[in-house]
């Protein structure tokens, strides 16, 4: 039986389970703006996700060795294939980017149109079809996202492969979702594959950091309330529910939830750190909201 197949009844049967999924989803997303500005106050990028994977990585294990199906080599291996795509690969990329002087507001753009990647990716992999009002909404909601960002864009001064590597990072990203989607093998409970997602991001970022001379935590509050924020809302929740969103619904259904991300994280900015809100925001959040709406909805 195809995921397909599996995704229908549930959402017939349970018409309110896909909204509140999806707010889970952007509330999870977006959040990690607020870790990532806490923790980045005393540490580097990249020593932040080494200690966001780690954490996360060891709090699952006992539950993963525990709980579920016996972890088996080969499967083992897979998972870390597509923990090296899904985290090292994504969340390294956009890191590696900012610090070659890409501006913020230019990766978070770019990592915001991941859901343009993958519907363009979900029609010829995986069969699912995306109908003419769905490339409609898709067009509605990116328009809204270009005006929330519109004030933070710019062009910057970093190498042109710096540029490049930000849409890689999001691409890879884009075609781990899909791959998630087709292999069956991928398909294990969402506690295990996650944990080992984390070790795996943890090893790497860990060599990372150890290449740049330091693996130490700095220990302040900011740090600790980053590192908290981003293990448990913008890690445990948010992929947690995307994975569990891509074994229910269509992958673009799910991945257009995204597109509401950069207005959820302008309404964190507003309410933690004051930054200002402008009537364009609120424009584009409006738009993004029908775009989205209009991505979303079931039938042809």
């Amino acid at each position: 039986m195809t995921d397909q197949a599996l995704a229908a009844p549930v959402s017939t049967r349970h018409p309110f389970l896909w909204p509140l999924m999806a707010a889970l989803l952007v509330i999870g997303w977006s959040s990690g703006f607020v870790g990532i500005r806490y923790a980045s106050e005393g540490a580097s990028v990249l020593l932040v996700l080494f200690w966001r994977t780690l954490l996360s990585g060891l709090i699952l294990l006992p539950f993963a060795l525990a709980i579920g199906p016996r972890l088996r080599l080969r499967v083992v291996v897979e998972q870390m294939l597509f923990g090296v795509m899904s985290v090292f690969l994504y969340l390294g990329g956009f890191a590696l980017a900012i610090e070659q002087r890409v501006p913020t507001g230019l990766v978070a753009l770019i990592s915001d149109l991941l859901p343009l990647a993958i519907a363009v990716l979900s029609q010829p992999v995986l069969g699912e079809k995306v109908g003419a009002r769905q490339w409609l909404g898709t067009a509605i909601a990116v328009a809204g996202v270009l005006v929330v960002s519109l004030d933070s864009l710019s062009l910057g001064t970093a190498p042109l492969w710096a540029y490049g590597l930000t849409i890689g990072s999001m691409l890879v990203f884009a075609f781990a979702s899909v791959l998630h989607k087709r292999r069956p093998a991928l398909r294990m409970p969402v506690h295990q594959s996650l944990c080992i997602h984390m070790l795996t991001g943890a090893l790497l970022f860990g060599l990372c950091a150890a290449y740049q001379g330091n693996m130490a935590p700095p220990m302040t509050m900011d740090f600790a309330i980053g590192m908290a924020w981003l293990v448990l809302i913008a890690t445990f929740a948010a992929y947690s529910v995307y994975y569990t969103s891509l074994r229910l619904f269509p992958v673009a259904k799910v991945s257009a939830a995204i597109y509401l991300s950069p207005p959820v994280t302008m309404l964190w900015a507003w309410a933690l750190f004051s930054e200002p809100l402008t009537p364009v925001m609120f424009i584009g959040l409006a738009v993004t909201l029908v775009g989205v709406w209009m991505t979303s909805r079931t039938g042809a």
